[in-house]
């Protein structure tokens, strides 16, 4: 039956009916975090970088392909699976530090969108921020799933359009460009800014949603229907990918073309915003800005998603909307970031300690989701073949070891 599925046509308009879940993923890891390290890397380092964004979005295939696959073979998300299938006390350890990570994830999401409405429409950045946080909760909980993922997909439609104009605007060198994305350049004034731009790409609270939105294509239960169903999310996962490391690699090039090469340092977003504007004209900062709106409600929506997962999950409860739970999850893991970005308006430090958060967690979801996935008990047929298994542990090892030189940079000074 695996033989027929697997040479059986797609047709098209299934197809279409599928794709959407990785495209939620892909917003999570193109957000102000990202923005802030691919400006760094590219008004620094100029195009050398880029190959940072290929390396890191290879690797970010198979983990996020791992997440979903566990969700279609299980019916459960990774948050369910952890408390099912570990000790209390761990469950409990995983639990609190992926909520945090979220939380963290939820600063950096605040303070793009927040960036972004201020250089819109001049406001003060709280404004901006309050207004992004009034606009995430109000789209998850007055939406149903579908018409978010539409919403999603809609948003990050208007940032690859905004970047492909920029590119149009700022007319890089294509072939330095090109070489920059598949040829590895590395020293020791580059080595932090690069470990930041891969830590920002595999981020925990994107694991854990594409391994429940997946459940949004319940096309049924039987083995061959899983396969099915696993063929599909490949296609959507590779091609929501794809996009993500176009815009990825389109910041940097347009931080490379605008700043690098006018040598012209910047040191934050809003930096960048102003500086663009004289040098590549007043319509590439206005998309900047819009971009960067998008991206950072849009984010923050995917990262509020995974918040009341997380905690549904890890507390056995069912993730309903409507329920109080759910709700309530929504605004605690809001309220934090807001306290920050009200008390603290060096928003550039907020950034990376957020990344360094996410760095810090980053392994306590990667080591469960191998277990998990490699145990025939949980996963039956679909269990990860030595192949996956021992592709994810060395991508593992060595987000993992990065990410540890990052904190260990970031909390020296060392960069």
């Amino acid at each position: 039956m695996n033989n027929v599925m697997k040479n059986k046509a797609i047709p098209l308009k299934t197809l279409l009916r599928f794709l959407g879940p990785g495209f939620l993923v892909t917003v999570g890891f193109i957000d102000p975090g990202n923005w802030a390290t691919n400006i760094e890397g590219g008004s620094r380092f100029g195009y050398t970088l880029l190959w940072v964004i290929t390396f890191g979005t290879i690797m970010l295939l198979l983990i996020q392909h791992m997440a979903a696959k566990l969700g279609i073979a299980t019916g459960k998300s990774l948050a369910v699976n952890i408390r099912e299938f570990f000790p209390k006390p761990v469950t409990a350890f995983l639990g609190i530090t992926v909520v945090l990570a979220c939380i963290a994830t939820d600063v950096a999401e605040l303070i793009g969108g927040g960036i972004g409405f201020s250089l819109l429409f001049g406001m003060p950045l709280w404004c901006g921020v309050l207004i992004t946080a009034a606009l995430e909760v109000f789209l998850i909980l007055s939406q149903r799933y579908h018409r978010m993922e539409t919403i999603i997909v809609g948003f990050l439609g208007v940032i690859a359009f905004c970047y492909l104009i920029e590119l149009l605007l700022v007319s890089p060198d294509w072939g330095l460009a090109a070489s920059g994305l598949f040829i590895p350049k590395l020293d020791r004034a580059s080595i932090y800014i690069a470990m930041a731009m891969l830590g920002a790409v595999v981020m925990p609270h994107n694991i854990f949603l594409h391994s429940n939105v997946i459940h949004s294509r319940n096309w049924g239960i039987s083995e061959g229907e899983k396969a099915e169903l696993l063929r599909y999310e490949k296609i959507d996962t590779t091609f929501a990918m794809l996009l993500g490391w176009v815009v990825n690699s389109s910041m940097i090039i347009v931080s490379a073309a605008v700043f690098y090469f006018n040598r012209q340092p910047v040191s934050g977003i809003e930096e960048a915003s102003a500086t663009l504007r004289p040098l590549a004209g007043p319509l590439a900062g206005l998309l900047f800005a819009v971009a960067l709106v998008f991206s950072g409600v849009g984010s923050s929506i995917t990262s509020s998603m995974a918040e009341a997962n997380v905690i549904t999950g890890f507390l056995g409860k069912p993730e309903d909307p409507r329920s109080l739970l759910y709700r309530t999850a929504v605004f605690i893991t809001a309220i934090p970031s807001l306290f920050l970005v009200f008390f603290d308006t060096d928003t550039y430090k907020i950034l990376i300690f957020s990344q360094v958060v996410l760095s810090v967690q980053l392994p306590f979801t990667l080591l469960p989701l191998l277990v998990l996935c490699r145990s025939r008990k949980v996963m039956g047929n679909f269990r990860s073949g030595n192949g996956e298994f021992f592709a994810a542990s060395a991508i593992s090892v060595i987000v993992i070891l990065l990410n540890i030189c990052l904190f260990y940079a970031t909390i020296t000074g060392r960069n």
